[in-house]
């Protein structure tokens, strides 16, 4: 459930406390031989709200007024709280065994015997600060997994193929609105295609002229060939030391 907060969240200042860099977090997930993916149990409701802010979170129903006492889906600091809480947690193993973004949570590990006591590091953290976990959407001991919208394993990144898919299942826009929707699902490719700022050009262009030409051959031709460019997309890795 999630209640209107526009008025409250209007009038609360707003929390800057940054999201990770998901290109960085994404890039030092490949290349481990082990990974296990972990889904915080109900998200934001594991936070209590302060005693003094739950009258704030007042909603009205057929049977009474009621209030939350945990943090509520909706209000303007929740995610920036959420991170605050995790940064916290696992600042001794972030960067180094454990990846944070928001909620998702995944451990790395080079080998198999490292990867158990490692999850075995995280599960403490979590009994200290009482923290539970959604056991049907974690997958522990895995080589490959889908994490922040890419394929990351042993091999490297790799694009989700249901972003493909959703590229290649798209219509050639007709108006402004859908073409600058196609062009931020194609900036989420970007840099899985070579040059992609000359490729993504055309799209560029036709949205400063919609109003006169709009989708041209141009768009239609970069179109097709990012499409064909996707059929057998790369894989990224690290570079080894001393590679060409």
């Amino acid at each position: 459930m999630c209640v209107d907060y526009t008025n409250l969240n209007n009038a609360c200042p707003k929390d800057n406390f940054p999201l990770p860099r998901i290109d960085q977090i994404v890039d030092s997930t490949a290349g481990q031989g082990m990974l296990s993916f972990l889904d915080a149990f109900s998200g934001y409701h594991q936070i209590p709200m302060a005693p003094v802010d739950e009258e704030k979170t007042a909603f009205i129903t057929p049977h009474g007024l009621y209030c939350y006492k945990v943090m509520s889906f909706g209000l303007k600091n929740a995610g920036a709280t959420y991170q605050r809480l995790m940064t916290k947690i696992f600042k001794p193993l972030v960067g180094r065994t454990v990846e944070v973004y928001v909620d998702d949570i995944v451990v790395k590990s080079k080998t198999r015997v490292e990867h158990a006591l490692h999850l075995q590091e995280v599960f403490q953290l979590l009994r200290n600060y009482d923290m539970k976990l959604n056991p049907s959407k974690c997958a522990f001991g895995v080589s490959a997994g889908k994490f922040l919208g890419f394929v990351v394993s042993q091999r490297g990144i790799e694009v989700s193929p249901d972003q493909v898919k959703a590229v290649m299942e798209t219509p050639p826009p007709r108006n402004k609105k859908e073409l600058q929707r196609l062009t931020s699902k194609l900036a989420a490719l970007g840099r899985f295609i070579a040059r992609f700022t000359n490729e993504f050009r055309p799209f560029f262009l036709a949205i400063r002229k919609v109003g006169a030409s709009g989708w041209t051959d141009n768009c239609q031709s970069a179109f097709e060939k990012i499409k064909h460019y996707l059929r057998q997309p790369p894989i990224l890795t690290s570079p080894l030391p001393k590679e060409k």
